[in-house]
């Protein structure tokens, strides 16, 4: 009965894993920790990725922007003439394109001190792209007099006030400041997605931000579009850029064109991939010196197993189950404990965690690899194994 036998297979194996608990538990641990390193370390690079196009995450309704065609990425602004939205609202398959600035200035704390913000410039008549969550105030009031939106996390950080005694006060509604020398009334507070630099984030009026920005020529940094309904992306952009002579991006273009840059250019994925191969690399030496020293230890049931006709299948078999085991017990603590980790973590501070379901089958792959590693060890020893060992004293 072969389903029998194979019931006996995986009892012997499981039983022979068990009984050894110093080593059972070792294995795991060597395990969890490579999981958890693997984990931990490839989702803040993914967060950290995603903070770098942020800003389009946050910007829901535009479908197309329209930028320079020498722009490399998100923060690479290269400003455009004004008269430039007039031409995209023209282009037939558009159905609205709104002016939109992005930049960086310097606040000036009440104690003295400067502070890099970035400055987004919604369109006056239809405040497109407007934070995606209100705290408190709305979207409306920005076209008060001097009216700006703070980002909580910035009114909380780095823009509050701080007492003579080191007490931090955040900013309110209500207060005041300074954006390059130009008064600013904050009219709400929001929530958004942290930037790459962690800089705090203030929403106005395009024709405000043009104010606070230093006079130049140009000042548009984008000119976000929307397609009619039914309209094809693709051959809306190719229809801008031919028109217009300038580069036109679906949101999911221009997130893949600054992922891309800050992948080609800067040096985070090595760094990452570093942590990550130390996370296999430990895993691999733990785990596989364990499990060896385990299989060395049980030779002598291997080979009572073999004198009993088992074959050498069965025991692969075995030697495989028993890595798989310890594997998925591993696999799943450490993703568990970097789960855990990251929820604790990054909401309450600049840790940028995300987790999303790829990395976990990344991870499962490399925890698998890891355990026939593990297993490429002991497999050669058990095949070569004579039954008369049994027998030796």
């Amino acid at each position: 009965m072969p389903g029998a036998r194979e019931g006996v297979v995986n009892f012997f194996a499981l039983k022979m894993l068990l009984g050894d608990r110093a080593k059972y538990v070792g294995m795991i641990i060597g395990l969890t920790f490579a999981s958890l390193l693997i984990t931990q370390q490839s989702s803040i690079f993914a967060g950290i990725m995603t903070r770098t196009y942020s800003f389009l995450t946050d910007v829901g309704l535009p479908e197309i922007w329209v930028v320079d065609p020498q722009v490399q990425y998100i923060e690479d602004i290269k400003p455009l003439q004004d008269t430039q939205v007039y031409r995209v609202r023209s282009i037939e398959g558009v159905q609205w394109a709104v002016r939109m600035y992005k930049g960086t200035l310097k606040a000036r704390l009440p104690n003295g001190t400067f502070e890099s913000c970035v400055v987004i410039g919604l369109d006056d008549e239809t405040l497109i792209g407007g934070p995606p969550t209100m705290i408190s105030g709305q979207l409306a009031n920005l076209r008060q007099s001097d009216g700006v939106i703070v980002d909580i996390v910035g009114a909380q950080g780095k823009l509050a006030r701080v007492l003579p005694n080191g007490r931090r006060v955040p900013l309110r509604v209500g207060d005041t400041l300074e954006l390059n020398d130009h008064r600013a009334v904050v009219v709400g507070l929001c929530r958004v997605t942290r930037t790459f630099q962690a800089n705090p984030v203030i929403y106005t009026t395009y024709s405000r931000a043009t104010t606070f920005a230093p006079q130049e020529r140009r000042l548009l940094s984008f000119v976000a579009a929307k397609a009619r309904p039914g309209e094809n992306l693709a051959a809306l952009c190719e229809r801008i850029q031919r028109i217009t002579h300038l580069q036109a991006y679906t949101r999911d273009e221009f997130k893949k064109l600054t992922f891309n840059y800050v992948l080609k250019y800067t040096g985070m994925p090595i760094n990452f991939l570093t942590a990550v191969a130390l996370g296999f690399i430990v895993g691999i030496t733990i785990s596989g010196q364990t499990f060896y020293n385990f299989t060395l230890d049980n030779l002598r049931y291997f080979g009572t197993l073999k004198a009993m006709g088992a074959t050498n299948r069965s025991l692969l078999w075995m030697i495989l189950l028993q890595a798989l085991v310890v594997g998925g017990i591993g696999y799943g603590l450490g993703v568990g404990a970097a789960s855990v980790w990251g929820s604790l973590f990054s909401g309450r501070t600049q840790i940028a965690f995300q987790l999303p379901w790829q990395l976990l089958l990344i991870n499962a792959g490399a925890v698998l690899l890891i355990c026939l590693g593990a297993a490429a060890f002991s497999i050669r020893k058990v095949m070569k194994l004579e039954p008369a060992v049994v027998f030796r004293s």
